[in-house]
């Protein structure tokens, strides 16, 4: 088995910003020369995560809608008493996501669904640059 590891580097807005990440995963794994294998992808971050879903603006709005009923921005969180920063909603709904998604690939191409994309989400308060882990393991 084979490893490679690549990065993949993103400007965000923050405030639940969704990138559509998929073709760069995609192209990751048809660079890296290997036919079969796992794609994981890894976000060094506590305010962001990963994970799938059909990249169309109604799901989308739907997503945003969803964490702000069940982890509203205006709450007190106790992570501000400690930083002062505003983005403990942030932290709490990167935790409900995570920070990894796994991919299985087959003949150098992502076995995702048809309507299914790879999205990372930033849920910070303000913009940021980050930079994500992809690691490829396969042959």
């Amino acid at each position: 088995m084979a490893v490679k590891t690549l990065s993949i580097s993103l400007s965000t807005k923050g405030d639940t910003d969704i990138h559509d990440i998929t073709d760069r995963v995609a192209e990751a794994v048809a660079q890296s020369g290997l036919r079969d294998g796992i794609a994981t992808v890894f976000c060094p971050s506590s305010t962001s995560a990963l994970t799938t879903i059909e990249y169309e603006p109604g799901c989308l709005a739907d997503l945003r809608r969803l964490f702000d009923e069940i982890v509203p921005p205006n709450r007190e969180y106790a992570h501000h008493l400690r930083w002062g920063d505003g983005n403990g909603h942030s932290h709490v709904r990167a935790a409900l996501l995570g920070p990894s998604l796994t991919v299985p690939f087959r003949e150098g191409r992502l076995t995702l669904g048809t309507w299914q994309q790879i999205i990372y989400v930033d849920f910070d308060v303000r913009p940021r640059h980050r930079e994500l882990v992809v690691q490829l393991l396969g042959e």
